[in-house]
């Protein structure tokens, strides 16, 4: 199994590296199929934030879905205890489930609520430039405003609403993207209260310019 260790705006000493690959050797158990583990090290430099000023994200790359846990502390190696304690959690509910469905056990309905267009504001216009390749990262400034806006690229394979849930909560997401596999539209889970779900997906066959022309009636 690969580790690869990054920092984004800090650097990563040896010593931290070493005490990883000891933490991540657990992965392995719980994850026999894992083939490589991406640690990104993040320091943060405001003083204001100084008791989560280093963040360390783990995600695991395997046959199955994308396991992440991520976590802050005021020192790296504080954040990795409680990211690996995470992901460690999750690593647990995926094997689970893979028992399941060894054992074809029948998952529970998921309560999905309906789309209400009236409760949700128009998205964001993209970024002037975006990710190219499978899992590549780029940051954008918004014109001359301090926002930055961070975007990745993923591969996705259509999925049933049931896939799509687990796998966001395997990446500890409020929110996951996927190509529903009944109606191969583009459509966002994501979390609302309690126990609820809501499903969010586009109409990519409707003609946009008739739109804006009743709109604008």
């Amino acid at each position: 199994m690969e580790i690869v260790v990054v920092g984004r705006h800090t650097e990563v000493a040896d010593r931290f590296r070493r005490h990883v690959e000891d933490k991540l050797a657990k992965v392995q158990q719980l994850a026999p199929t894992a083939q490589r583990v991406d640690v990104e090290v993040t320091h943060e430099n405001n003083p204001r934030l100084s008791g989560v000023r280093e963040r360390v994200e783990l995600t695991v790359r395997a046959k199955g879905p994308v396991v992440r846990a991520e976590a802050a502390a005021d020192d790296r190696f504080g954040a990795l205890d409680l990211a690996m304690d995470k992901l460690a959690e999750r690593l647990r509910r995926a094997r689970d489930r893979r028992k399941d469905h060894r054992n074809h056990t029948v998952v529970p309905p998921v309560d999905v609520r309906p789309y209400d267009p009236a409760t949700h504001a128009a998205p964001p216009p993209p970024a002037p430039t975006a990710p190219s390749e499978p899992g590549e990262a780029v940051e954008t400034t918004l014109g001359d405003s301090p926002v930055v806006i961070r975007q990745k690229l993923h591969s996705a394979e259509p999925m049933t609403v049931d896939d799509a849930l687990y796998e966001m909560e395997m990446v500890g997401h409020d929110f996951f993207l996927f190509v529903d596999v009944e109606t191969s539209r583009p459509s966002v889970a994501y979390r609302r209260r309690g126990w609820t779900y809501g499903v969010v997906a586009l109409d990519t066959s409707c003609d946009c310019a008739d739109v804006a022309v009743e709109k604008t009636a």
